[in-house]
């Protein structure tokens, strides 16, 4: 039995949420059943399957990130929160 997609809201919306210097703050939840991206009280919510050890729940967020965003993983860039549920992340411009 594989593993369903997440749930992911449109990149518009995800774009939106996006400061004037292209950073994007996160609220994350590792260790979770499943993985989901969602925007919630007006801020994105990641929850993913991977825990936080050795940055495995960075990169699960980072990967995640891409997918809704389509753009490659190595465009975004964590700032701030490596340790921390509330993250914030960079995007590269193409």
């Amino acid at each position: 039995m594989s593993k369903a997609s997440p749930a992911l809201p449109p990149a518009d919306a995800i774009r939106a949420l996006l400061d004037d210097k292209g950073r994007l703050a996160v609220k994350v939840t590792p260790g979770a059943r499943v993985e989901v991206l969602e925007i919630a009280e007006g801020r994105l919510v990641a929850k993913v399957r991977a825990k936080p050890k050795d940055g495995e729940a960075n990169e699960a967020v980072r990967n995640l990130l891409a997918r809704a965003l389509a753009v490659g993983a190595s465009r975004l860039t964590l700032l701030r929160g490596a340790t921390s549920r509330e993250k914030l992340f960079g995007l590269a411009q193409a």
